[in-house]
């Protein structure tokens, strides 16, 4: 285990990074609670996620999360019964952030699956902002449809309201459902959550810093948060590769919004995909994600193949 992030020799760096091998060696205490079937079915589609990958890396990462949750529900009590306030235990928010196509959607349900398995965090939701976007017809009007994904396509003061409500305990609170054949929000559908032990917010800017200097960010009220990083280069063929199997597959429904590029030869459909990924998404990736993987207290790191080869956690 060492204390460096790729910095300059002797540079100080508020994280410690553990490598593939010591990070998996935390594993063989611990039993994978998912079935190869139910790692299929979480995998999203480009992803390469296996039975070993899920052992020796997301089991080991439930756990410390389980441990953070647990601490911080333990510290919650105790400054309640210091203050004499009996309010209910809150939940513990995780955010996931990571550029598109980088595997942070499947990230963010494996552990929703393996969070629920420990015996103090059995009630986990997920949510992703996407349903936070606002609608296509808000983007049109505001001349921003070709930046959906910013930060501005974004009610961010929504999704703050949102995560205050849950952070504050409340007995239901409801989100906007975002449909990804629409390619746009449904107003009659919206996701409902109830008071979970654990909420993990998964979405490209959750790790934004707030709009102005007084506001509150996001990632403010967030317990603990996740960045998921990998070379560009290889994004863009991860981003490359999935348009491709969509086009195989969803982009063939006729309801899809993305219909228009089924009918696209392969270097047709990969040329469209580059110039999507460099016109927008490696744009939004450098100028406003990317930055934002310092505020992180994790980050997992990805090779070429999807698999992570290291693991930087911030130091406490």
């Amino acid at each position: 285990m060492t204390s460096t992030t790729g910095a300059p020799s002797g540079q100080a760096t508020p994280y410690v990074e553990i490598d593939r091998a010591e990070w998996a060696r935390l594993a063989p205490a611990m039993a994978t609670p998912l079935s190869e079937t139910e790692v299929v079915q979480i995998r999203g589609l480009g992803d390469r996620l296996d039975m070993r990958e899920v052992e020796e890396v997301y089991v080991p990462l439930s756990k410390l999360l389980s441990l953070y949750a647990k601490g911080t529900q333990d510290l919650g009590r105790s400054t309640s019964q210091f203050i004499g306030d009996q309010a209910l235990r809150t939940p513990f928010v995780i955010g996931v952030a990571g550029s598109v196509a980088v595997g942070k959607s499947t990230i963010a349900r494996l552990l929703r699956e393996l969070l629920s398995r420990w015996p103090d965090t059995p009630r986990v939701e997920l949510v992703t902002t996407d349903g936070f976007l606002y609608p296509n017809e808000e983007l049109e009007r505001r001349g921003i449809m070709d930046r959906k994904g910013f930060p501005e396509s974004y009610d961010r003061r929504s999704l703050l309201r949102f995560i205050t409500e849950v952070k504050s305990g409340a007995a239901e609170v409801r989100a906007p459902f975002y449909s990804h054949l629409r390619y746009d929000i449904i107003p009659t559908a919206q996701v409902v959550v109830r008071r979970p032990d654990v909420l993990i917010v998964e979405g490209l800017n959750v790790l934004q810093p707030a709009a102005t200097a007084s506001g509150l960010a996001i990632s403010d009220l967030f317990d603990f948060s996740i960045y998921v990083d990998a070379r560009t280069r290889d994004i863009e063929s991860w981003y490359v590769d999935r348009f491709m199997a969509l086009k195989r597959g969803a982009f063939s429904n006729p309801n899809s919004f993305f219909n228009v590029f089924a009918d696209l030869s392969d270097e047709e459909a990969a040329d469209q995909a580059r110039g999507f990924w460099r016109s927008i998404n490696e744009p939004n990736l450098l100028e406003n994600i990317r930055p934002t993987r310092s505020r992180a207290k994790l980050v997992l790191r990805k090779d070429s193949d999807h698999t992570v080869s290291s693991v930087l956690l911030r130091k406490l």
